[in-house]
Formats: structure tokens, C-alpha cells, sequence
């Protein structure tokens, strides 16, 4: 392994990062003598910043990832895939798509797998039927609130949205992580944890075991250090909390396998086909 090095490592506020890296940020674990500058921002954000290369390790959208292999690698621990767990699409009750034939819909960014899924959707369901929608990117908790005061007439929502939304009086249209399953039979690919292709691979194995002794950790004390989850989840009560960590941590998140690895490659040539994101001859893994 390297030594002596400080690493820039970057990931979401989102209570299924913050479980999965509290160990690592609050020194739970042994680091092996590494130190980490620790940043945390919204997905979003995360996603473009790696396009400038601005952080050595970092959460990322698996969308996001498919246009930055040349920079980043994937580590199998760490990312969110799973069953159940994909974005909504909502709106006030009573709409339709067929409302309109440019519907105005609020997406968690351009460059996020929900905004994949949800073209991939629109064309399985809607091609030929005339329907061109007004994409309006924005912060994920905007996009309710701006589905409520009618800025949009449909919000694809992600993270804690699916156990909120009905009780701020929206309806759900479609769940594109079941109609993915559905789809390709696989679980659906969300977010990963990247590492920079320069690095060597020896110390992006040696991370993939930190961030997997981060999760066993967390797992086996989860009273411990939750203040650092709540930290970051001031707006979101316990059994919220609770439900998001519970959907977006699990077996894929310690190690994608060979489910999760199919279902990666699923994912990007849909969106290859789609146009989304260009194709690129490197290894998925840097280790």
C-alpha cells in the first residue's frame, strides 16, 4: 500500500454514505496509516466535479461514471444497487403524460442515473407518441416542492422522496427501478464509489477493504457515531433515516458481484444505445 499520503475522498450527505463511511471519517476502523481530506456534497455535484478530476476517491452516479472511465475506475464496495430502490416518477394526483405534449419534468441533475432511467422509460413507453418533455435539472429536494407549487408538472425523485412523497400529497406515475427490473432482470445500478485510474491498484484494493470494514463496522455498531449520520440528515426524522439506510446499504454495497457487475453492463449499453453516454474500452474495475 501506499504510505504517508493524505487521499481526497468525497461523497453525499445521504444517510446511506454517511453509514457507510462513518467508520473511515471518524477513525472507527484501523486507516493502515492513511489519512483522508473528507468532502461531502450532493450527487449532483459529486458527478461534476469528477469531470474535472477534483477528488481521488468519490460517490458517484453510475450514469455519471459511464462518461469518466478514462479518469476513474469502480471499487466493488460502497455502491448502491439493489431491488426496490430506484427513482419515482410523481406529480400532483389526477396527471397524466398524456396531459401535455411537452410536460415540464424536474430531474436530480443531467448527469444522474435517475435522469438515465427515466429517458430509457420514455422511450420504451412513449416512443413515436409525440410526447417531448421540458427536462429542467435541479437539487433532488427541490424537485417536490416545485411538483406542489406546479413548476413542473412531473419530479423524478430519488433518495428519501420514495418514503415521503405521498405525505406531501403526490402520486406516484411510475417506480423505474421495478420497470428496470422488469426490463433486464437485474438489480438497478444507482451510485458507485470511483477511484482515479492513475492510482495504484495495490491502494484501491487496499480502499475497497476500508470502505468494506467502514460497512461491517456500522452494521455490527450502528448507535456508534450516529450523530455524524444526523449531522447531515437534520431534515429527515428517525424512521426515515432508518428506511433510507436500510434500502440503499446492503449486500451489493460490500461487494457489487457478479449480479451487480452484469447488471453495470446492462445499464451502460442501454445508454450507449440511447445516446447518453459515449462508449469507452476500459476495465469497469480498478481492482
Amino acid at each position: 500500500m501506499e504510505e504517508n499520503k493524505r487521499y481526497r475522498l468525497a461523497y453525499s450527505g445521504c444517510p446511506n454514505d454517511t453509514f457507510i463511511f462513518k467508520g473511515i471519517a471518524r477513525g472507527l476502523i484501523d486507516l493502515q496509516g492513511h489519512t483522508f481530506d473528507i468532502v461531502l456534497e450532493d450527487v449532483e455535484t459529486l458527478n461534476r466535479n469528477a469531470f474535472k478530476g477534483k477528488y481521488d476517491i468519490t460517490k458517484l452516479s453510475f450514469a455519471a461514471f459511464g462518461n469518466i472511465m478514462d479518469k476513474y475506475a469502480l471499487l466493488r464496495t460502497g455502491a448502491a444497487l439493489g431491488i426496490g430502490c430506484g427513482p419515482l416518477i410523481i406529480s400532483l394526483p389526477g396527471r397524466s403524460f398524456d396531459d401535455k405534449i411537452k410536460p415540464v419534468v424536474a430531474v436530480p441533475g443531467l448527469g444522474t442515473t435517475a435522469y438515465h432511467l427515466f429517458r430509457f422509460y420514455m422511450d420504451d413507453l412513449f416512443k413515436g407518441a409525440g410526447i417531448d418533455p421540458v427536462i429542467i435539472p435541479m437539487a433532488f429536494e427541490k424537485i417536490m416542492p416545485a411538483v406542489i407549487a406546479q413548476e413542473a408538472d412531473f419530479g423524478v425523485i430519488i433518495h428519501e422522496g420514495r418514503f415521503v412523497y405521498q405525505a406531501m400529497g403526490l402520486e406516484l406515475q411510475a417506480d423505474l427501478g421495478v420497470w428496470w427490473e422488469k426490463t433486464a432482470s437485474l438489480p438497478i445500478p444507482l451510485g458507485c464509489i470511483a477511484i482515479k485510474r492513475d492510482i495504484d491498484p495495490a491502494f484501491a484494493f487496499d480502499i475497497q477493504e476500508l470502505i468494506r470494514q467502514s460497512i461491517d463496522h456500522a452494521f455490527l455498531n450502528p448507535g456508534m457515531a450516529y450523530d455524524y449520520i444526523k449531522t447531515y440528515a437534520k431534515e429527515l426524522d428517525e424512521d426515515v433515516i432508518q428506511q433510507h439506510i436500510g434500502l440503499y446499504v446492503n449486500d451489493f454495497s460490500k461487494n457489487i458481484g457478479k449480479d451487480g457487475e452484469a447488471s453495470i453492463t446492462a445499464f451502460f449499453e442501454r445508454a450507449r444505445q440511447s445516446g447518453l453516454i459515449k462508449k469507452q474500452e476500459y476495465p469497469l474495475f480498478a481492482c
